[in-house]
């Protein structure tokens, strides 16, 4: 990917995909689309942890690594931790990939199911295919938004399901990057566009629609080389009508930053 230009949507690991893309010889340009914002009540998280006391949970499902440590960090603070092990002891956990696993096991978790490669909805609910959930209370730790396909599935399969909110995604504090991004789109200065998060890309067309460029972004966008981290951001993508030249297997940074310089290099 010498010398090409590749903008990069990342927030939390964005300086790292920049490094990443540089030492590949491309060109970065930085448009981080998203902020990640605190969304965690101690009180809440203290009335959760005595209601599944009083009422035990069967399932309790964690999505995300940085929504398990604010978790626990939350309990920390109420001096709860302990409780919430215990309670966690009796109930099947669920990790829906490597870094809540991470996360989990740093607490001394046990962890009864996984969730296979790619790591999606579709691979937790795969996981659950044989666990009886009718009259089953299930928690699930959420991440930047409510996982709808997720809770659906499981009161449609007679759950009830208590939602733990930890951080909520947003639009960036500042948006100018991503104005510049669309602005070196339309001047077609910009030779790959690398998408890591569904969310980046509501929030990239929510901008888009603000400034009613939206049409002007997707006919940019599909001339030219998006690139995808997996299966979740690319139904984004195609959600906005946007093709996804290539996608990552697997969805993680190193073979993505792989398959773009090989996809740039052909």
């Amino acid at each position: 990917m010498r010398n090409k230009r590749v903008a990069i949507l990342e927030s939390r690991l964005g300086q790292q995909m920049v490094d990443l893309v540089a030492k590949r010889g491309a060109v970065a340009l930085h448009a981080p689309a998203l902020s990640e914002v605190p969304d965690l009540d101690t009180e809440f998280v203290a009335r959760l942890v005595r209601d599944i006391a009083a009422r035990p949970v069967r399932l309790a499902i964690f999505q995300t690594g940085v929504g398990t440590r604010a978790l626990f960090t939350a309990t920390d603070t109420l001096a709860l931790t302990d409780t919430l092990l215990q309670l966690l002891a009796a109930t099947v956990v669920v990790a829906r990939g490597p870094k809540p696993t991470a996360a989990l096991r740093s607490r001394n978790v046990r962890i009864d199911v996984n969730a296979a490669d790619p790591f999606t909805t579709h691979e937790v609910l795969a996981a659950l295919a044989t666990t009886e959930l009718v009259g089953a209370r299930v928690i699930v730790q959420r991440y930047g938004v409510t996982n709808v396909e997720l809770e659906e599935a499981l009161k449609t399969r007679g759950a009830e399901v208590l939602e733990i909110p930890t951080y909520r995604w947003a639009l960036p504090h500042d948006t100018g990057p991503l104005i510049e991004l669309m602005d070196a789109l339309a001047g077609r200065a910009i030779d790959a566009v690398a998408i890591t998060n569904a969310a980046q890309v509501h929030n990239l067309f929510a901008i888009a629609e603000q400034l009613g460029r939206a049409d002007a972004v997707r006919d940019d966008l599909n001339r030219t080389l998006v690139a995808s981290i997996g299966p979740v951001a690319s139904s984004a993508l195609r959600q906005f009508g946007v093709n996804v030249g290539l996608e990552s297997s697997p969805p993680k940074l190193g073979p993505f930053v792989a398959a773009l310089d090989a996809a740039l290099s052909s």
